[in-house]
């Protein structure tokens, strides 16, 4: 194959590539940040996942005020034969009933989380209508009665929620956060993906425009004898490989740029083009400030609590269950019965109901005894995770800083190396020009400068990752030196 054969299919394949994305528009960090933290389908999840948890603190609240229910039975119309036994002489048979009753009530509850109780407050009305041979009418009446029910050396349900609910709640909140903090680190790596793929092509365009020239320069040196036969077939292998990764690079562009507009919910024909920002924030992360905002502000800390919280509870609700189970019931009020409706409400009489209901276990094969040490055997397993897991978290929180503080160096570095590379390369094509070079030289000089650029965004990124991640772990601001806040009430509304 002649040279003029490998530039013409050089063309052929830039001819059939793909044309790059239509509708430009520059868009900084920040910006795409700002995007995607209000209008991804990510962001919504989070903001879904958040008002659930919200309806959820809602009802136990809801379960802490007094309830008002009204209730009754209207209608109920009865005509069977019911089986009875004479008591005088034990004989059984069937009675004809024939009624209609109604009722009505209105009921207040309020429970009482210090001792797990429940009072109750109603007034009910209640009317039977009595048809064929003993046909009226008769009224019941309940003005005002109170009840109160209250389990003794039981499990108080009501006094675990109100420990554990406001912390759920309060983890809610911070996971919310932190899942926007996802978001944004999601937005962070399409970014610089899209950033990536964009230098890449462009350098694979500009290879390609370089090798040409530099091609064109070969040939007349080869008339010379100052380029052998072998140097320049590598130049025309190297822009026909520049011919092909410039639709390489096309495509790969194109796919970052898919995945950056899907998170934000651009059109597909939408393209955004990263503004590389190299002055990056002057910051030192204090790992004593990182371990604390951490442990104040986080969901982390939370998660444990609310572990071991419910590992004590069940245990509580294991060794309740398996001793003496009483219950105290009481009621008091006014009540009474007529035919007439008017002389229901006169002349009430007091009711008094007081019991005492009880279960004693006398042998129960170590069914109790086995559901405490159980309950009591995973709480001490949660308790092992939980330090384990805070022993990691300091752990991970340490290589966190370390990482965050070496890569402001680091992307210094990087970027002083990727402007001497980009001189370099501009120097060896003045020497291949002038005949000083050689063509293997003018290979590495490229190659240098094209991993020197990827190397400076790739580092970029990795600074933005480390600081992002640091602010889900700890919910504060650095660069603001401020917690981070959300106004849960707008988002609710």
């Amino acid at each position: 194959m002649n040279g003029k054969t490998l530039i013409s299919l050089a063309l052929a394949v830039l001819l059939c590539a793909p044309t790059p994305l239509a509708r430009a528009q520059d868009m900084t960090l920040d910006q795409v940040i700002g995007l995607a933290r209000t209008q991804s389908v990510a962001a919504l999840r989070a903001k879904s996942g958040f008002v659930s948890d919200y309806w959820a603190w809602r009802a136990y609240q809801a379960s802490r005020l007094p309830s008002l229910s009204l209730y009754g039975n209207l209608g109920n119309f009865n005509r069977t034969l019911n089986l009875l036994q004479i008591p005088e002489t034990g004989e059984m048979v069937y009675t004809s009933t024939y009624n209609m009753q109604n009722s009505v009530g209105l009921r207040a509850a309020q429970n009482i989380s210090l001792t797990g109780g429940t009072l109750t407050m109603y007034s009910d009305l209640s009317r039977i209508d009595q048809f064929g041979q003993f046909a009226g009418k008769t009224w019941y009446a309940q003005p005002l009665t109170l009840s109160y029910t209250q389990p003794l050396f039981g499990y108080n349900q009501f006094k675990w929620d109100k420990r554990i609910s406001p912390k759920e709640y309060e983890r809610a909140k911070r996971n919310y956060m932190e899942d926007m903090e996802d978001v944004t680190m999601l937005a962070v790596r399409y970014y610089y993906g899209v950033m990536s793929a964009r230098r890449t092509y462009d350098i694979s365009v500009q290879n390609y425009n370089n090798t040409t020239q530099m091609l064109a320069i070969a040939r007349e040196r080869l008339g010379l004898g100052t380029v052998t036969r072998d140097e320049y077939l590598q130049l025309e292998l190297s822009q026909l490989r520049d011919s092909i990764a410039i639709n390489d690079n096309l495509v790969s562009l194109r796919e970052a740029q898919m995945q950056l507009n899907s998170l934000l919910g651009l059109d597909e024909s939408y393209e955004v083009s990263p503004v590389l920002e190299e002055d990056l924030p002057d910051i030192q992360m204090d790992y004593n400030l990182v371990l604390a905002k951490c442990a104040g502000n986080s969901s982390f800390e939370l998660d444990n609590e609310i572990s071991i919280l419910n590992a004590e509870s069940a245990i509580e609700q294991a060794k309740a269950n398996r001793g003496i189970s009483m219950t105290l019931n009481a009621r008091f009020g006014l009540t009474n019965s007529d035919s007439d409706f008017s002389r229901t409400f006169a002349n009430l009489l007091d009711q008094e109901v007081v019991g005492l209901s009880f279960t004693i276990p006398i042998f129960d094969w170590g069914l109790g005894k086995g559901r405490v040490r159980k309950a009591e055997a995973a709480a001490d397993v949660i308790r092992a995770q939980v330090e384990q897991a805070e022993n990691d978290k300091r752990i991970s929180l340490f290589t966190a800083v370390g990482q965050f503080n070496n890569q402001r160096q680091q992307c210094d570095v990087s970027r002083r190396a990727a402007a001497i590379a980009a001189e370099r390369y501009e120097l060896v094509m003045e020497k291949f020009r002038s005949g000083t070079a050689r063509v293997l030289d003018l290979n590495t000089a490229r190659s240098e400068n094209d991993s020197a650029i990827q190397q400076y965004i790739g580092d970029i990124s990795s600074f933005w990752n480390y600081y992002y991640t640091l602010r889900k772990l700890t919910l504060y601001d650095f660069i603001a030196g401020a917690d981070l806040e959300v106004d849960f009430n707008e988002l609710l509304k």
